[in-house]
């Protein structure tokens, strides 16, 4: 048994079914929680500008010009 880092919530999560790296919910907060230890459990809230600039990052890329093509700087 391990509490949510946001509302303090009990999660029941099994330490031997779980891995370092997975994401579960908060069925009391509905936060998203990164598993970063197993024995014993410990978890840590995933913000929401950790998504927001994952996915800038992917914006970004698809924003760059390809190669040979250059963008014009009046």
């Amino acid at each position: 048994m391990t509490k949510c880092p946001e509302c303090d919530a009990e999660i029941d999560l099994d330490e031997d079914e779980i891995e370092e790296g997975e994401i579960v919910s908060c069925p009391e907060c509905d936060a998203e929680l990164e598993v970063t230890q197993t024995h014993p459990v410990h978890l840590i809230v995933l913000s929401d500008e950790d998504e927001e600039e994952e996915d800038e990052e992917e914006s970004d890329e698809e924003d760059s010009p390809d190669e040979g093509e250059q963008e014009e700087v009046h």
